[in-house]
């Protein structure tokens, strides 16, 4: 089936160095991207999820506007899933080597396991941070195109709770 997934691993280091190694928490659960049958490890984080309701999502918006590792093109704001295993597209892999995730694009994976959309969006708050220039486009894109598909990150307009954090770069587009 998938040879390689990809789970950013800054992602889970940042997550355990910055959060989850420096207070009590009862349980931490993490995806395993090297798992041996990954739909069984979808099926099990999505059990996980439906348990244990979500209360706040940390996330970020790709270049491309996707948020998780939902691209533009497997984005789908109705997915029955909670976790799925998606293809990657070239501007999501290029970013994995932009942000040193990977020295070159043939070492990105081709797929990932992710989070879907509504899966993202059942937390009851949402913080999504967003440094850089590179992220400018798919900032305005968020904010000022049309909700849809075509920009994943653009559902967070429809949160009642979501907060975006950006700095100088990532705002560049956005007049205050």
């Amino acid at each position: 089936m998938v040879c390689r997934m990809a789970i950013p691993l800054y992602s889970v280091l940042f997550l355990r160095d910055g959060i989850f190694d420096k207070l009590p928490f009862h349980t931490v659960n993490y995806i395993n991207g090297n798992a041996p049958d990954v739909g069984s490890e979808c099926e099990r984080y999505a059990a996980l999820l439906k348990k244990y309701p979500t209360d706040i999502v940390c996330m970020g918006i790709g270049e491309n506007g996707h948020i998780a590792f939902n691209d533009p093109h497997v984005a789908d704001f109705q997915d029955p899933k909670l976790v799925k295993i998606v293809d990657l597209d070239l501007a999501c892999r290029q970013q994995q080597v932009n942000d040193g995730c990977f020295p070159q694009l043939n070492k990105v994976p081709t797929h990932a396991i992710t989070l879907t959309v509504p899966a993202l969006m059942e937390g009851k708050y949402i913080y999504c941070i967003v440094p850089g220039k590179n992220k400018a486009n798919a900032v305005y894109n968020t904010l000022f195109q049309q909700v849809s598909e075509a920009c994943p990150a653009s559902c967070l307009r429809k949160h009642s709770s979501a907060i975006l954090f950006l700095d100088a770069e990532s705002s560049a587009f956005v007049e205050y």
